[in-house]
């Protein structure tokens, strides 16, 4: 650049940039003027040009350009400060404020001139910033006359890669905030930064950070404390010179500190390290480098020119007294020689002594050339160029004789680089500066740069060192010298960019000695983890370029060895970027030709060089010398300790890193690294982060192993980690960090050090473990004024969480709360194959154990109940542990069976072993010995067990379950705690021998888990009762197999339990603790009712206990809520007068149950099936149903809450009802309407309701009243919205007044504005004010269904039926964001009460979520099958209610999008949902006619509701045994069901879409399934795993069918195909294809050589099983004979068809009917067929007689299935009307209806098992029932056996009279739920009744007529039997009219009930 341009243009053209360099060029030639009038004129000029800068860049936001302005003021003020103008300086100073000066100014050295040598960190005593630095003043152009030959100068540039170094970036700061007055400093760099910035005049107004204006102000005035800060920098000077270590930190910590002292103590201090260096006997290398860096910093006046000279003297003196010692103290002398000397150029000293100082310090730098160590080597040049450029006292005539003939080899050019404000301007001077060098003698002769002739490694034998010793000069100025400083002021200051600039275009970048001084800077920067890695990187990138850039940079080889060198060392840095150095090495490995990479590997063997990079370290001591100034604890020294001793704790274990999920409720699917999750929350604003997990899934091993990850990184005053095990703190509630600091035996000085000064990451393990119910981070009062400052990570159990578990961790009260967002939650997600793999693999490495890798896996691959338990880590852990004694060698295991109670069994019993032998082994003392053989003789397991057992049930009942024990001798010597823990020899064997750990006096078991399987094993233990029958079986193994027993064993165990019986135990922990809260026990005992009915049958006796004696209460509680959770069902159980109080009967099953007089006081019923229950006379205290009474009114419009929630209106078609909320009593009925409703809403204050409708009128109602207080009339057509604004005194609203439909209104928050919208797809912004319309917002295609404002009023959302969301910017009217995602129309959106996110609803059955800032998706709700109408949040924010046309309400979690709950009962669409302002209930109103209210607290537990499928049922088998019944499901699995109690023993998923049948094989061991993903899957019924996968289908599979021999199975498709494939291979044998359509039946014959198929158009086809040719075709749904000479089809032409197999003829036709018939059975003889048809009726007809023979009435739909009894005397029909009929086939008449279904029923059987008669059925909502058949001549009784529940309570004809302690509201809502006051039984039981009246009337007319014969009889048999039928008449007639009166009674009861 050519700077005459620029100055003779008028200031007024000059661009900014332009301007901005012109007044630095003024700046540069002012500050070189030897004339101070001369350099005020420039200062002036330089004033002036700024100007012309200062208008513009005020209107810019370019914070470079401002920063440049700054930088010019402060270099102004500076200047003028030197030349004595204070006043004019400080003028300057406050104006370089107003442009970010503050920072800029604070953050550098004190003179601006002055690089950062390279030998030393970049980081300086006060943090620092992007500064510019000087720059010298373009040189005079050269004299052409000049005789002297003008050398080339280099003017080609070098490109650079764009990725390396790209930006420019501020240096490594450490922040620090102004303390308050008087307040204690927390570091001497805190003091820095304060006495910087009192250093110059600062006014308030002109400081942008709000934190240091106010500390300005508050000290501007206060004398006493800038006095006070000046005073503790004096102290810490005087400190240290009373330190006598003066270590490097103390070295550090004073350095930091002197940029900022004044006068005196600076000299002070320089004085002090003057001495320390002079007066040491040894070399001080800490002092020398303090020394280095203070002068480095110094500012101008602080040293005079005799102070740099005298340390000079010094240096050289030291310098010449080690030179026989270490390289390494030469190297620092050398450098700290630089920086005296950079010093003395700058200070422009002069005068030096020639013959004392000059000329002995350049001989001996001149000697250090033939060093040994080239880093001395290359230093001693740098010092020597530095020398050279201070000024001798010799005239100028006698250097040029000294210097004449001199020539310096191996140099190609000369660069000086000071960071400058024209950087251009600088390179292009550089070419004079080198004309004028070399002039002083010969031309340069330049080193060749190729490497054929090159001096090289290889050919002339010269090492490193001879090859960097030939290109660096000892005897004349070089401009490398002055180019290396520059780049040190660019990397001092992180100006990368110009840095690289520099580098790449300056003349001599061809330079050896120039290349070499850049590599060691970038090494020095890729070394220091200070700068970021993106910086370090670059660093690198750089010197691969230089060593890759022959023809760039030339061919030096040392250059080229020395790159490799400093790679080598990066790898080797500790906290660098070592990966990435070792990738640039391989890179290079292979460049450049053969000879180049022969150097690469001769320098790769030689490894790098002995030098280190000197990064100097920023680490202040513990304590600091400001600490003792202040008199501070030290805190660091014990942080230390206790950091060593949790890392040493955590050496050898086996940890994988955890995956989680985002909620308990959202999808394993979807997993994130819970360790980069956690550091992301640290990172963030929230303050509590919530670890979730099962027990034993990892939560305390996580919490260890991210406090060792953060103790890692953890550095000097940083935040520090606490893991906190909160049942170790007594009341952690309250001040639970300086207990646990305690604990770690921090003293309370340092505690309340810790408090005041310094953060915390608390690491609270064991939430549940403690017991807790406090908030601990409220409750502790973390981060309040005064209180610890501090984040919280705590972990809990899933199971332990109940209602709105989320307040008990949230930040804040929860009615001030208005965010969610400073809780985050996270759940840890079982272990992935790869992660078993990964512990298995740490495992065998760690412990060695008998197995290795491969038998583990093996295990795991072959026992599938074992594949789920290894997915939690504590249960792999016992897992690794026991397998190796649980299977035996060569055992065949793919039948083997563990379960979780079996891997406990095994585990404490090996543990117990395991401790005899190490006890065993141990030397004891004689009383000891004598014990531990005591014990043995006993048996040493069951000893120690008993110990488990005892001690976990002491723990429960002396703790309330709190898991450590503390013990003290003198104090717990005679309380509970002594048979455990004392000094007594057994007592000592057996806790040794247990399971256990000790801290100190405390004690636990190794895991939680361990303590709640003792208190199960001690409620039942298998070994005591199996040892009381059988001796043998108390010393055989615990289950060592399987602890799943066989039908046999079991059958053997019922056998003995009459003989092995026991009384009921009252010290059971099941009599006297109630354990519905401890849902890890009950998991054990689920377990154990499952292995053990010796078990289940002692649960049943402590509930019938109960009936007799209250005693047993709290353990019948427990009973029923474990056998409840087991799955068992309690249909038709008898249990009058049982006391249950507090249990746990949620989605239980209870059909027609006896609970007469029961004590249900305070049970949970949510979900609970009590059809036919009878609960007269019960008491219900405060029994809980999850529900409010819903409000049956007819057609709901809408219903809303009021705001304060004390009433709820409800919108019919043309009236308002207003509820009290308290007790749900209607309190007005607002009539008046005389068309249909649109909206209602509630006033701001709730004291009134307007609402709109048809009728053309707007109604304003008095809530106090009922009164209607006006009406709005006026309108041109119905109105369809109404809205209040804020205050209340104003309406809006949206009508249809025939030029355009205006669908809707709102207002903004604050009332200013109204938003409309209408037909026209447009929205309308209006002023509230002067009622002008502001904006008309276009852009939609479709109509606009709903509007929102946001929180603050400035934007409006948009729902559209174009299937989009807009987002407007009120103030312009612009649209800022459309939202896309939905496939449909969206109904209508809303703003979360925070205004961050937005909710839609669609007719694409989904929600969405989005943040309203970006307009991103953040979740899809989708769960819905229906549209979805309506979506409100919650008040707090954390949660979304949908409600859909699929009569569902779902409740939705907003930070994780998953479902939290769904909400049944509703039978028709959802219109309207609405909540209370609390947030804990929802109103929704439903075209079913209700309004249903439900408690959201109450169903928000995280137990899983046992249910069954969750969608269509599509088929029903049961096994050939009879003891399994299979389904298959929409849902895509298939579940096996155990017949007897309905458990679901397996549910097989595999598939990937619906599946559509199933089919077991005729042996039952294995099932067949086809589904719509294309693929046949077979499994193995035993184990649940899929034995083959058969793949060739190219569409659904609709059917399967196996051969009677089973070894072939055939499968069809919807195209139309055939497959028949081997069962054993699973390989196809032969397609079969027919017509193309779809194939929706297939069967073998009876004799298995043939297939019979049925297509769509209803063609049946027979094939033959060898060949695969079809025999015969014919169109029909059809069903073989039970003999298969047979079949019947039938088809929508109201026929039946049987034909003849042999023949191929239809041999009868049956007619019925007019309508299709679809369903079709023959009886098991083959004599009848039965067929249901579309019209609902069912038909019976004779196929010898060729008629019909019954036609049977009774449903309303479509028959789906038919089926016969196994007698035949029985058909049962289902049908798509919910109903299931038995049918009796002699008389016709229907014997039994079901009816306990809410969808269609798909598919039934009949199964005969025992002699007792079932019927199973599926249905069209997934529930699948099991039904016990019991049929005689005069009655047939159908009791429900079993059924899968939805959850939804159901009441129907459940009795409810003359129960106590019910409340009204209950009451109410039972009787909604179907609930009636006397049993629906007792009138059947009447009918009964009449039914033996008719009997006995029969038989005595049969006496009468003589029918029994004498023979047959004796009379007085006759007589006897007559008796007791009179008896039984007499009975039944009177019973009869008893229950005729009572009905009679309670229908007129409820008649007048529901009238009133």
């Amino acid at each position: 650049m050519v700077f005459g341009s620029i100055i003779s243009s008028p200031r007024a053209t000059l661009s900014l940039q332009q301007a901005l360099h012109l007044a630095n060029v003024y700046l540069a030639n002012a500050r070189n003027a030897l004339d101070p009038s001369i350099a005020l004129v420039l200062c002036h000029d330089t004033e002036l040009s700024l100007s012309q800068v200062k208008r513009a860049a005020k209107h810019s936001e370019d914070t470079t350009m401002h920063e440049g302005i700054a930088s010019v003021y402060i270099e102004l003020g500076e200047l003028l400060d030197t030349h004595g103008h204070k006043n004019e300086a400080q003028a300057f100073y406050k104006k370089s404020f107003k442009w970010g000066g503050h920072t800029l100014r604070l953050n550098r050295p004190t003179h601006p001139s002055r690089p950062a040598s390279s030998a030393y960190s970049i980081k300086s005593g006060v943090p620092s910033s992007d500064l510019p630095v000087d720059k010298p003043s373009s040189p005079p152009p050269p004299d052409p006359k000049s005789p002297h030959k003008q050398p080339p100068v280099n003017t080609v540039h070098v490109t650079m890669a764009k990725h390396i170094f790209p930006r420019n970036v501020r240096p490594p700061t450490i922040p620090f905030h102004p303390p308050e007055p008087d307040a204690r400093l927390s570091d001497t760099r805190q003091l820095a930064y304060c006495l910087g910035l009192l250093q110059v005049n600062i006014e308030p107004d002109d400081i942008q950070d709000l934190a240091v204006r106010n500390w300005v102000l508050a000290t501007k005035n206060e004398q006493d404390e800038r006095e006070r800060l000046k005073s503790l920098a004096t102290d810490v000077i005087r400190a240290f010179k009373r330190d006598e270590l003066k270590d490097a930190k103390s070295v550090t910590e004073v350095v930091f500190l002197a940029p900022v002292l004044d006068h005196d103590d600076f000299r002070y201090l320089v004085k002090e390290f003057y001495s320390g260096i002079d007066q040491s006997g040894l070399l001080d290398i800490h002092q020398l480098e303090g020394l280095a860096r203070l002068i480095q910093g110094a500012g101008p006046g602080d040293l005079d020119s005799d102070d740099l000279v005298k340390v000079l003297k010094l240096l050289s003196t030291r310098l010449r007294d080690t030179h026989q010692q270490s390289t390494d103290h030469l190297y620092q002398l050398t450098v700290a020689v630089s920086h005296v000397l950079d010093a003395m150029a700058d200070a422009s000293v002069k005068g030096l002594n020639r013959e004392t100082i000059h000329e002995p310090l350049s001989s001996y730098l001149d000697e250090l050339k033939q060093s040994s160590d080239p880093y001395l080597v290359y230093q001693a040049a740098y010092a020597y160029q530095a020398l050279l450029c201070v000024p001798d006292d010799e005239s100028p005539w006698q250097a040029t004789l000294r210097r004449g003939g001199k020539v310096i080899e191996g140099v190609s050019g000369l660069v000086s680089a000071v960071k400058g404000l024209d950087l251009n301007g600088f390179i292009a001077g550089l070419g004079k500066i080198q004309e004028g060098l070399a002039g002083a003698g010969e031309a340069f002769r330049v080193v060749k740069t190729a490497y054929e002739g090159a001096v090289s490694l290889g050919e002339s034998g010269q090492g490193f060192l001879e090859c960097i010793q030939e290109g660096l000069c000892f005897s004349r100025k070089c401009a490398w010298y002055t180019a290396l400083r520059g780049a040190d002021a660019f990397i001092r200051d992180g100006s990368f960019v110009e840095f690289k600039k520099l580098v790449c275009e300056a003349p001599c970048r061809s330079d050896a000695a120039f290349q070499w001084g850049i590599c060691q800077r970038l090494g020095e920067i890729a070394a220091n983890s200070e700068w970021s890695g993106e910086i370090r990187q670059s660093a690198i990138r750089f010197l691969g370029e230089i060593y890759q850039g022959d023809v760039t940079w030339g061919n030096h080889t040392n250059v080229k060895q020395w790159v490799l060198s400093i790679l080598m060392q990066l790898t080797l840095v500790h906290g660098g970027e070592v990966q990435f150095a070792e990738t640039q090495l391989q890179e290079l490995e292979k460049n450049g030709d053969t000879k180049k990479q022969e150097l690469y590997r001769l320098c790769r063997e030689s490894g790098p060089g002995s030098h280190t990079f000197k990064v100097v370290s920023s680490e202040i001591g513990s304590p600091s010398l400001l600490d003792r100034v202040q008199e501070r604890p030290d805190v660091e020294g014990s942080i230390r300790q206790m950091r060593r001793q949790r890392l040493k704790e955590r050496e050898k274990a086996v940890y994988i890193p955890p995956q989680a999920k985002a909620g308990l409720q959202a999808s394993d699917d979807i997993r994130f690294s819970l360790l980069e999750k956690v550091d992301e929350f640290l990172t963030s604003d929230q303050q509590v982060f919530l670890l979730l997990g099962d027990s034993g899934a990892g939560k305390s091993t996580f919490n260890r192993e991210f406090e060792c990850h953060l103790w890692r990184t953890y550095k000097k005053g940083g935040t520090i980690p606490l893991h906190i095990n909160l049942p170790a703190i007594d009341k952690p509630e309250q001040d639970m960090i300086p207990k646990q600091l305690r604990r770690c035996e921090f003293t309370e000085p340092q505690i309340r050090e810790l408090k005041l000064h310094h953060n915390f990451i608390l690491i609270c393990d064991g939430y549940d473990e403690s017991q807790q119910t406090n908030n601990l981070y409220t409750s502790n009062r973390l981060n309040q004024p005064g209180e610890w400052n501090a984040k919280m990570v705590i972990s809990c159990r899933s199971e332990y969480l109940g209602v709105d578990y989320r307040d008990r961790f949230q930040p804040g009260d929860r009615n001030e709360r208005s965010e969610t967002t400073l809780l985050q939650e996270a759940a840890i997600t079982p272990f992935s194959l790869e992660q078993v793999q990964g512990y298995i693999t740490q495992y065998v490495a760690v412990h060695r154990p008998l197995w290795g890798a491969t038998e583990y896996e093996k295990a795991l691959d072959l026992i599938p109940s074992l594949k789920e338990l290894v997915k939690n880590p504590f249960l792999m852990s016992l897992s690794l542990e026991v397998l190796p004694r649980m299977v035996d060698p060569g055992q065949d295991l793919s039948g083997t069976r563990i379960t979780r109670m079996a891997l406990y069994d095994q585990f404490i019993e090996h543990w117990m072993e395991r401790g005899k032998k190490r006890l065993g082994e141990r030397k004891l003392s004689p009383q000891a010995r004598a014990a531990f053989e005591s014990l043995s003789d006993e048996g040493f397991t069951r000893n120690g067990i008993d110990y488990l057992k005892r001690l976990s049930v002491a723990i429960y009942k002396e703790q309330d379950g709190q898991p450590i024990v503390t013990y003290s001798r003198y104090k717990d010597e005679k309380s509970w705690k002594a048979p455990f823990f004392s000094r007594e020899e057994e007592t000592q064997i057996l806790r040794e021998a247990c399971p256990l750990i000790r801290n100190g006096n405390q004690h636990r078991f190794i895991h939680r888990s361990l303590l709640e399987y003792g208190v199960a094993l001690a409620i039942f233990d298998p070994q005591e009762w199996k040892a009381k029958s059988t001796p043998e079986a108390a010393s055989s193994r615990r289950n060592s197999v399987s602890s799943v027993m066989s039908s046999d064993e079991q059958d053997t165990v019922e056998e003995d339990s009459s003989v092995v019986k026991k009384q009921s135990d009252p010290n059971s922990p099941l009599a006297w603790r109630r354990f519905m809260n401890a849902p890890s026990v009950i998991q054990f005992l689920e377990e154990r009712v499952h292995q053990e009915p010796l078990f289940k049958q002692q649960l049943l006796d402590y509930i019938e206990e109960s009936k007799k004696d209250k005693k047993w209460r709290t353990a019948a509680s427990n009973a029923m809520t474990i056998l409840v959770r087991t799955g068992m069902q309690f249909n038709s159980a008898d249990l009058r007068g049982v006391r249950i109080p507090h249990a746990d009967l949620s989605h239980g099953m209870f059909d027609s149950v006896q609970l007469q007089g029961a004590d249900l006081r305070h049970v949970d019923f949510r979900g609970a099936w009590l059809r036919r229950a009878n609960l007269s006379k019960a008491l219900m205290t405060s029994a809980q149903f999850g529900e409010l009474p819903l409000k049956q009114e007819g057609e709901v419009r809408q219903c809303v809450y009021s705001p304060d929630g004390n009433t709820i209106a409800i919108g019919l078609y043309n009236r308002i009802i207003v509820y009290s909320t308290s007790d749900w009593k209607a309190l007005w009925t607002l009539e008046g309407h005389r068309n249909s409703l649109t909206r209602i809403v509630y006033s701001p204050d709730g004291n009134q309701i307007a609402s709109s409708s048809h009728d053309c009128t707007v109604r304003i109602w008095n809530i106090h009243t009922g009164d209607c207080l006006h009406v709005l009339d006026g309108f041109g057509g119905g109105v369809y919205d109404v809205s209040y604004s804020l205050q209340g005194d104003q309406i809006a609203s949206a009508c249809d007044d025939q030029r355009v439909n205006v669908k809707g209104v709102a207002y903004s928050p604050k009332g200013s504005q109204i938003v409309s919208y209408s037909d026209d797809k447009t929205l309308r912004l209006w002023s509230t004010e002067t009622m002008e319309r502001l904006h008309v917002l276009c852009g939609h295609d479709g109509s606009i269904m709903s509007v929102a404002y946001s929180l603050q009023g400035n934007q409006v959302a948009s729902a559209s039926d174009d299937k989009t969301i807009r987002l407007w910017d009120v103030a312009t009217g612009e649209c800022r964001h459309i939202l896309s995602g939905h496939t449909n129309k969206v109904y209508s959106v809303t703003y979360s009460p925070n205004g961050k996110q937005l909710a839609s609803s669609s007719r694409d059955d989904s929600a969405r979520l989005w943040d309203a800032g970006t307009g991103m998706c953040l979740h899809v709700l989708q769960g819905h099958t229906n549209d979805v109408q309506k979506v409100v949040y919650s008040p707090q924010g954390d949660m979304v209610v949908s409600a859909s046309d699929d009569n569902t309400v779902r409740l939705w979690d907003t930070a994780t999008g998953v479902c939290i709950q769904t909400l049944n009962g509703h039978s028709g669409r959802i219109v309207s949902v609405s909540l209370s302002p609390q947030g804990d209930k929802i109103a929704s109103g439903s075209h079913d006619g209700t309004v249903r209210v439900w408690d959201v607290r109450a169903g928000t537990s995280t137990r899983p509701i046992p249910r069954g499928h969750i969608s269509q049922v599509y088929q029903v088998k049961c096994s050939p045994k009879g003891d399994i019944v299979a389904t298959c499901s929409g849902d895509t699995t298939i579940r096996l069901w155990d017949i007897q109690t309905g458990l679901c023993l397996q549910t097989l998923r595999g598939h990937t879409n619906q599946v559509n049948c199933v089919e077991f094989s005729p042996q039952g061991d294995q099932i067949a399934t086809g589904s719509n993903d294309t693929t046949i899957r077979l499994w193995n019924v035993g184990i649940g795993a899929c034995t083959h996968t058969l793949t060739g289908h190219s569409d659904g599979v609709t059917g399967v069918s196996y051969s009677p021999r089973e070894d072939q199975l055939v499968s069809i498709t919807s195209n139309g195909t055939l497959k028949s494939w081997d069962v054993l291979s699973g390989e196809c044998r032969r397609t079969l294809t027919g017509d193309g359509c779809c194939v929706d039946g297939v069967m073998y014959s009876p004799s298995g050589n043939q297939i019979a198929s049925r297509s769509g158009h209803y063609t049946i086809r027979l094939w033959d099983v060898e060949t695969g040719e079809c025999s015969y075709a014919l169109r029909s749904t059809f069903v073989y004979s039970p003999h298969g000479n047979q079949v019947a089809a039938v088809n929508n032409d109201s026929t039946v068809r049987v034909w003849d197999i042999s023949t191929k003829e239809c041999s009868h036709i049956f007619i019925g009917g007019k309508a299709g018939v679809f369903s079709v059975a023959y009886s098991p003889k083959g004599d009848q067929i039965a067929s249901g048809g579309q019209d609902g009726l069912v038909r019976i007809w004779d196929t010898m007689a060729m008629k019909c023979l019954w036609t049977l009435s009774g449903h309303s739909d479509l028959v789906n299935r038919i089926v016969y009894s196994s007698r035949g005397d029985l058909v049962v029909s289902a049908s798509r009307d919910e109903s299931v009929r038995v049918w009796d086939v002699t008389s016709g008449q229907c014997r039994a209806v079901i009816q306990d279904f809410q969808d269609g029923i798909y598919d039934i059987a009949w199964i005969e098992s025992s002699g007792v008669n079932h019927l199973v059925a599926g249905c069209g909502d997934g529930v699948v029932g099991m039904w016990q058949v019991s049929a005689d001549v005069d009655r047939c009784d159908v009791s429900l056996k079993w059924m899968t529940t939805k959850g939804e309570l159901d009441m129907k004809d459940a009795t409810i009279q003359d129960i106590q302690g019910l409340s009204q509201l209950n009451r109410k809502l039972l009787k909604q739920r179907g609930a009636v006051g006397e049993p629906a039984h007792r009138l059947r039981e009447a009918s009964k009744n009449v039914t033996t009246v008719v009997s006995v009337v029969s038989k005595l007319k049969t006496l009468s007529d003589g029918a029994v014969e004498s023979s047959s009889l004796s009379s007085n048999a006759v007589v006897k039997e007559l008796e007791q039928t009179f008896q039984q008449a007499k009975d039944s007639l009177s019973h009869v009219r008893d229950t005729l009166i009572q009905d009679v009674m309670t229908v007129i009861e409820k008649k007048i009930q529901e009238r009133e």
